[in-house]
C-alpha cells in the first residue's frame, strides 16, 4: 500500500457544529448563500445571516421536541432552507434523514418509520401526502414542518391528520423569539451544546435502498465528515468569496459535501437546476468558479453544444469540429508531455515526452487560435470564470471527457460510495490523468485484492497494474448500517477493511481505475442507484418471462436481456391468431415485442412501488433459457458477467441512441 504525497489540514474541530461557527466568524460578511425569491431574482445572505438563522431555527426545533440523538427525516431537494435545517440539526446533537422528492411514497414512509422519526422536514404539501396517505405505516412520526406553507384547501386535507403540521417559518419565528429574549444567554448556551458532540456521533443516516430492498441506512458520523474536508483544500483550491453553483439533488452524499466544502472554504452555495436553460441563465448571473455534475448533465450540456453548432451549418460548423479535433489531440499529446497519462504498466516517461513534445509545439498555435475564435465563447456561456468542474456518480464517458479537455474545461472525475462518505479517489487539478478516478485521497489506506466471482481469493495485495477487488480502510469509512449489525459486519471485516464490491486497478502513479463491479448494484449516469435484483424479482410476476437481467451501468437508462416462457408466449401466438413455427421469428415479430413492452410496463410501475429511474427503457428477448453452467451458477443465480459477454452485440445495440 503506497504512502500519499498529498497533506491533511490537521486544524478542524471536533466536530461540524463547531466548524460551522468558526468559519461563520471568520467568514461573517462573505456571502453564503444565493438562493431565488417569488420574484425570480437572486437574493444574497451571508454568513453571519446564515447562522443567526440557523440558531433561530434549531431554538425553534426544540419546541417540538427534536434534542440530541434525534433522527429526523429531511425530505426535499436543494434550497436555502435545506442548508440551514441541517446545520441547526448538526448544532444540537441531532442527525437528519434525507432524501428527494422524487421518491415514491411506500419509499419515504419505509425510511421515516425504519430510522424511528417522529419529527419530518418537508418541502411542501405533496412531499408531506405521501406520508399522510397512509399514516398507520409511520406510527412514530408527531410533526411535519413545511418549507413551503400549504395552501387552504391543503390546510383542509391535513384537518384529518393526526399529525401536528407546522411551516418553516412559524418554527424559525418561534425560535427567533426564545433567541431575542436573552441573544447573549441563548447563544451562548447554544453554542456550549456544540460542545457536547463527539466525533463518531451520527450527523446524518442516507439509506442506499429503498422498500423494494434491503434497508441500509448508512450511519455517517462528524469524523467521517471532517476526515474528508481535512483532504479538500489540496485537491479544491477554493477561495473565499467563489461561488459554487449547486444543481445536484442535495440528499445524495456527493452534493451533501459540497454544503460543507463551500462552508469550509469561505465560498459561496448559489441554487440552481440542472436545466440547461436554467442553469445556463443562472451561470450568467452568478459566474460560478466551481460546479459538481453527473456524467448525464456533463454529457447533455456537450451534447447541446454540438446541436447547436449542427444546426448552425457553413463555415461555423466546420471550424468547430476541426477545432474540436485539433483540441482534442493538443490535449493528449500535452498529457503526454507533462506526464499526465493513466499508467497501467510501467512506461518510460521520457519517451512519452518525445512522442508528445513535437505534436504538442505544432498544435499550440492551432489550439490557441481555436480557443480565441471557439471555445473561449463556449466557456463564457458557463459564466466565463468556471475553469474546474467535477463528475462523479459514475463513470464519465471518454468521448465527454475529451470534449471538455478540448474547450479547456478542466473536469475532473471522482470515485467513491456513500459508505466512504463519499470520496475515495479524486483527479487532482495540478495532474487530471484521463482514464482513471484519479490520486487515493491520504485519509484512505487502498489495498486490490485477487477475486473470483466477486469473493477474495487471497489477503496479498495486488501490485500496480493488476485488476481485483477494492478494498478501503480509514475515518471516513461510515459507522455502519442503522439496526444492520449483520449487513455492516459482511462488507467490513475485523480489521476494519470494507469491501467496496468494485474491480479495479491501482496504477503506477498511485491513482484508482475502476474495471466494473463485482457487486450488482447499478449505477445510472444521473448518478441513480439502481437495485438490478428487485426489479427482475418484478418481471418475474409476468407469465411471459422465465427470467432476465437488467442492466444500464453509466448509461441513461435501464436496459434488460428476456428470456421469455415459451410455452406462454407459443400459447399467447396461438390465442391470437399468430404464425408461430418459427419461435425466433415469433419473437421478433410486431406483436410480441408489443406483448413484452406492455409487461414491463405493468410490472415495473410506479404502481408496484418502482421509481422512476427504475423504468426499463429497452429489452431485448433472447430464445435459449439460461442454464447451470454457463449463464447459471450452482444455486441457480445468474452470472451478471457471462451473460454481458453473451449478448454483447445485442446490449451494444439496445443502448445505441437513436
Amino acid at each position: 500500500m503506497a504512502k500519499t504525497k498529498f497533506p491533511m489540514d490537521k486544524t478542524l474541530p471536533k466536530n461540524m457544529a463547531l466548524l460551522i461557527k468558526e468559519r461563520c466568524s471568520r467568514y461573517a460578511d462573505e456571502n453564503l448563500q444565493a438562493a431565488k425569491g417569488p420574484d425570480g431574482k437572486f437574493k444574497y445572505y451571508t454568513y453571519s445571516q446564515v447562522y443567526e438563522s440557523v440558531i433561530e431555527f434549531a431554538l425553534g426545533l426544540k419546541t417540538v421536541n427534536v434534542h440530541r440523538g434525534s433522527n429526523v427525516a429531511l425530505i426535499s431537494d436543494n434550497r436555502r432552507e435545506w442548508l440551514i435545517s441541517d446545520y441547526a440539526l448538526v448544532c444540537i446533537g441531532a442527525a437528519d434523514v434525507p432524501r428527494g422528492c422524487d421518491s415514491m411514497g411506500n419509499e419515504i414512509r419505509f425510511i421515516v418509520s425504519y430510522a424511528d422519526c417522529e419529527v419530518g422536514i418537508f418541502e411542501n404539501f405533496r412531499q408531506l401526502k405521501k406520508i399522510t396517505e397512509k399514516e398507520d405505516e409511520v406510527p412514530l412520526l408527531k410533526t411535519a414542518i413545511l418549507f413551503d406553507a400549504p395552501s387552504d384547501s391543503e390546510m383542509k386535507e391535513l384537518k384529518s391528520s393526526r399529525i401536528d403540521v407546522r411551516t418553516f417559518e412559524e418554527i424559525l419565528n418561534e425560535g427567533k423569539k426564545i433567541y431575542e429574549s436573552d441573544r447573549t444567554g441563548k447563544r451562548a448556551e447554544f453554542e456550549a451544546e456544540m460542545e457536547k458532540t463527539e466525533p463518531d456521533d451520527t450527523i446524518t443516516m442516507i439509506f442506499t435502498s429503498g422498500t423494494t430492498g434491503t434497508p441500509k441506512g448508512v450511519m455517517l458520523t462528524h469524523k467521517n465528515y471532517l476526515t474528508h474536508l481535512s483532504c479538500v483544500p489540496t485537491f479544491l483550491p477554493g477561495k473565499p468569496g467563489e461561488w459554487w453553483l449547486s444543481v445536484l439533488p442535495v440528499w445524495h452524499v456527493f452534493e451533501r459535501l459540497i454544503q460543507y466544502v463551500a462552508l469550509q472554504l469561505g465560498c459561496g452555495l448559489a441554487y440552481s437546476k440542472p436545466i440547461a436553460s436554467v442553469m445556463l441563465s443562472d451561470m450568467a448571473e452568478i459566474r460560478p468558479q466551481w460546479m459538481c455534475g453527473v456524467p448525464r448533465l456533463w454529457e447533455a450540456l456537450a451534447k447541446g453544444v454540438n446541436r447547436a453548432m449542427k444546426k448552425k451549418g457553413g463555415i461555423a460548423l466546420k471550424l468547430y469540429n476541426f477545432f474540436l479535433s485539433v483540441g482534442i489531440h493538443y490535449a493528449n499529446n500535452r498529457d503526454r508531455v507533462l506526464g499526465h497519462v493513466c499508467r497501467l504498466k510501467k512506461r518510460n516517461r521520457f519517451l512519452d515526452g518525445l512522442v508528445g513534445f513535437f505534436p504538442f509545439i505544432a498544435l499550440f498555435p492551432l489550439h490557441k487560435l481555436g480557443d480565441a475564435l471557439v471555445f473561449k465563447k463556449l466557456r463564457a456561456k458557463f459564466g466565463g470564470r468556471l475553469s474546474i468542474a467535477i463528475s462523479g456518480g459514475g463513470a464519465l464517458q471518454k468521448e465527454i471527457d475529451d470534449f471538455y479537455r478540448a474547450v479547456g474545461l478542466n473536469l475532473l472525475e471522482g470515485y467513491g460510495l456513500s459508505e466512504t462518505c463519499p470520496v475515495v479517489s479524486f483527479r487532482y487539478y495540478r495532474e487530471p490523468r484521463p482514464g482513471c478516478v484519479g490520486a487515493i485521497f491520504p485519509s484512505w489506506e487502498v489495498k486490490i485484492l485477487k477475486e473470483k466471482n466477486g469473493v477474495p481469493i487471497s489477503n496479498e495485495p495486488l501490485p500496480p497494474g493488476e485488476q481485483g477487488l477494492i478494498y478501503v480502510r480509514g475515518n471516513q469509512l461510515m459507522k455502519g448500517y442503522y439496526k444492520r449489525q449483520d449487513l455492516t459486519d459482511a462488507v467490513i471485516d475485523s480489521d476494519g477493511w470494507f469491501n467496496t464490491g468494485d474491480l479495479g486497478i491501482r496504477t503506477y502513479d498511485n491513482e484508482l481505475k475502476i474495471t466494473g463491479r463485482a457487486k450488482d448494484t447499478i449505477v445510472l449516469s444521473g448518478g441513480e442507484n439502481i437495485e438490478p435484483a428487485m426489479i427482475e424479482r418484478g418481471l418475474s410476476a409476468s407469465p411471459y418471462i422465465e427470467s432476465s437481467m437488467v442492466l444500464g451501468q453509466d448509461k441513461k437508462y435501464l436496459g434488460v436481456i428476456i428470456v421469455p416462457n415459451r410455452e406462454n408466449v407459443n400459447a399467447y401466438a396461438a390465442e391470437n391468431g399468430l404464425a408461430s413455427g418459427d419461435y425466433v421469428s415469433l419473437l421478433n415479430s410486431a406483436e410480441i415485442q408489443k406483448l413484452f413492452e406492455s409487461e414491463i410496463e405493468s410490472c415495473v410501475s410506479p404502481e408496484r412501488g418502482f421509481r422512476t429511474c427504475e423504468k426499463v427503457n429497452r429489452f431485448a428477448l433472447v430464445p435459449k433459457s439460461f442454464e447451470v453452467g454457463d449463464e447459471l451458477s450452482a444455486k441457480q443465480e445468474i452470472i451478471r458477467h457471462k451473460i454481458a459477454e453473451k449478448y454483447s452485440g445485442l446490449i451494444d445495440e439496445m443502448f445505441k441512441e437513436n
